[in-house]
């Protein structure tokens, strides 16, 4: 893990795991917490990178993937030992767990006192967020490697059966899905009553959010598994084309791409919509140029 200077990415410090880590990490009140391939859950000192706690998930051949929810003093993560985990994000004490029938990479949305997941053994989860008990559960037809955006009531996931699911937050009820030419690993970004979505198909997706109705799409050289970000009329993304991409809402016209050498995987943080989380290619420093709103985006 590491932590670089905003402005220049001089680097700050970093925290060697046992293994890759490609969880996300999230920041909340001072602490750094992310998963890694060694099968732990980690919890940092923002300011220095000194460790305040671990919890091993699994027997340590199981990677963390899942990126955490922290809510209310609770952190939400996946595993790939079959469990969703919520643990106490001042201490790393195991609050609850959940056992699903396969590996848990999908990342968790928690609104209001649900939270939301999808495993490989091709279901959706609603959990109690405080319990862990299931509230609902819902079966697609593959694996689901996306992580869900809940919006209006809607908890909005991709599947590797190739569609994307519009489910109802508090029944679990089909509320509409759109079926794309591949896998849906991608997770949904929801605004202004538009999906935004990626596929295995090369395709980038804008949908009714209501409705499932196709509003445009926009054809990539390659695989789409990147989240998208929307900021001031345009919607950013990444595909293993090695092209980071920069859409018109309204229409799906191409308004920039920049290659970016071997860097394919981006999942920046919507609340930061406007600077885009550095991804690294081969260990180089960061690019930057000038997104449409003259800021400087980073990858």
């Amino acid at each position: 893990m590491y932590a670089l200077d905003d402005r220049t990415g001089e680097l700050k410090w970093s925290y060697e795991t046992g293994g890759d880590v490609f969880s996300s990490p999230a920041v909340v009140d001072g602490v750094i917490y992310f998963g890694a391939y060694d099968g732990k859950v980690y919890a940092l000192n923002a300011e220095m990178g000194d460790l305040v706690w671990s919890y091993q998930t699994g027997d340590g051949e199981d990677e963390v993937r899942s990126s955490p929810a922290v809510v209310d003093g609770i952190l939400y993560i996946g595993s790939h030992d079959y469990n969703f985990y919520a643990l106490d994000a001042d201490s790393g004490e195991l609050v609850w767990s959940f056992e699903t029938r396969s590996l848990v990479s999908s990342s968790p949305a928690v609104v209001d006192t649900m939270v939301y997941f999808g495993s490989w053994d091709s279901v959706v989860y609603a959990l109690d967020a405080g319990t862990g008990e299931l509230v609902w559960s819902y079966d697609t037809d593959d694996s689901v490697f996306s992580s869900p955006a809940v919006v209006d009531g809607v908890v909005t996931i991709g599947s590797d059966d190739g569609n994307v699911y519009a489910l109802d937050a508090k029944s679990g009820d089909l509320v509409w899905r759109y079926e794309t030419g591949d896998n849906v690993r991608c997770s949904a970004a929801v605004a202004d009553g538009v999906v935004y979505i990626g596929s295995y198909d090369d395709k980038f997706y804008a949908l009714k959010a209501e409705t499932g109705e196709p509003i445009w799409s926009y054809e990539t050289g390659h695989w789409i598994r990147s989240q998208p970000v929307v900021a001031n009329g345009v919607v950013y993304f990444g595909s293993y084309d090695d092209l980071f991409y920069a859409l018109d809402i309204e229409t799906g016209a191409l308004l920039w791409s920049h290659r970016c050498g071997r860097t394919r995987l981006l999942d920046p943080s919507p609340s930061r919509s406007r600077r885009l989380r550095r991804s690294w290619s081969s260990g180089s420093w960061p690019s930057a140029w000038r997104c449409s709103t003259g800021d400087t985006c980073m990858l």
